[in-house]
């Protein structure tokens, strides 16, 4: 076996996400594992250079993981030939412009979403990116919890018959900050810094939508400010003027209906953070991070409403698990993010097959953009199909 050392710049992981699961979560836990074997006798050594605008910050997270190499000078890393991709985790403010210049310079492109501000600015790095010849990818991790990947598996194997309607539920309390510190920044709760709950998460419905039932045809949203006050990570108060709620409603390609509520202002009463229930005519499931449930047509039963009278039986129950059956030696699934990195490695360094590249972060960001002018104009609107 032979080694090959790759050089990625990575922007943004002194960040939570960045952090965890980018950095330690997949490229240190590749390191750990020796590296990426891309089954031709070679193995991918992938050596992090870390890049932001705190030194003080991106020092002690190289010491603390015995890294080498880290700089504040963006410019600098992307004039080093030996530095090969490019990865963006910064705020969402601030990634369009870094990424321009990412590719400008022939650096492979690997991001987070979403990739701009606007439909305008992600097709336009799409184009760049294409007429460049570089490989490009774009984070799409939801796609690879265990969860939905079941879900994935239930649909490709017919499970469902014809599907009618598919429920979303995400969310969670996030804390204001002032008597209980706030477990999200507060620049996600300022429209003009790029927050939002709509330009957060409408980027993941976008895709796990079109690759699990179905391309969005149609959009109509409602969005709110919940919490109209936050205290910031220095205990001031400041206005939010980000929506921090949204109820989206969705119609796919094929017929069927989705609804998605997203919440930093509710409280959990459900297994799982994020959940989709999925209805067809031949079966049902309910879906979340890890698990999967389903109940099929031949084990439905036939409730009667009838409120005088309390139920005499746990309808949770009457469902029944997906087992795991996934591809690790214990049958299990690995990290989603680090599952994605090692795609677009192989993508990168292999010529592997990677289909979620910068025209797929645009489609996430043209279904925000029309969210909130939903939103903003009280009517349903169409979700026109994009090409380069």
């Amino acid at each position: 076996m032979t080694r090959k050392t790759v050089r990625i710049a990575m922007n943004g992981v002194t960040g939570r996400m960045g952090h965890r699961q980018h950095l330690v979560r997949s490229i240190l836990a590749l390191r750990e594992e020796g590296g990426l074997d891309l089954g031709d006798g070679e193995v991918l050594w992938p050596e992090p250079v870390l890049v932001g605008r705190r030194e003080h910050a991106l020092r002690a997270l190289a010491a603390e993981h015995g890294l080498e190499h880290f700089t504040t000078d963006l410019d600098a890393v992307l004039a080093d030939p030996a530095v090969d991709i490019y990865f963006d985790a910064q705020v969402t403010a601030a990634r369009e412009t870094a990424l321009k210049r990412a590719i400008a310079a022939g650096k492979h492109i690997y991001t987070e979403k979403p990739t701009a501000t606007g439909l305008d600015g992600a097709l336009e790095l799409a184009r760049l990116a294409h007429h460049a010849g570089i490989k490009h990818g774009v984070v799409q991790d939801k796609l690879f919890l265990p969860g939905l990947l079941k879900l994935k598996r239930l649909v490709d194997g017919g499970f469902f018959g014809r599907i009618l309607s598919v429920r979303g539920e995400f969310g969670y309390w996030v804390f204001e900050g002032d008597w209980q510190s706030a477990q999200r920044p507060s620049w996600n709760y300022r429209t003009e810094d790029g927050g939002g709950i709509v330009t957060d998460m409408f980027p993941h419905w976008e895709y796990v939508l079109h690759e699990l039932f179905g391309r969005v045809r149609t959009v109509q949203a409602l969005t709110a400010t919940h919490i109209p006050q936050r205290w910031d990570e220095n205990g001031k108060p400041y206005d939010a003027t980000a929506d921090d709620a949204a109820y989206g409603l969705f119609e796919l390609e094929g017929g069927a209906v989705a609804q998605i509520n997203s919440s930093w202002a509710v409280r959990v009463n459900r297994d799982e953070l994020v959940e989709f229930q999925v209805d067809g005519t031949a079966g049902s499931a309910v879906a979340g991070l890890r698990n999967c449930r389903i109940q099929h047509r031949g084990s439905t039963p036939k409730p009667v409403w009838n409120p005088d009278l309390p139920a005499t039986h746990s309808f949770r129950d009457q469902w029944q698990e997906v087992p795991d059956n996934g591809p690790d030696a214990s049958g299990g699934f690995g990290n989603g993010f680090k599952t994605q990195w090692e795609l677009f490695l192989k993508h990168v360094y292999a010529d592997a097959p990677y289909r979620w590249d910068l025209l797929a972060g645009a489609r996430g960001v043209q279904l925000a953009e029309l969210g909130l002018r939903s939103a903003a104009q009280g009517r349903r609107l169409d979700v026109p199909e994009i090409t380069l």
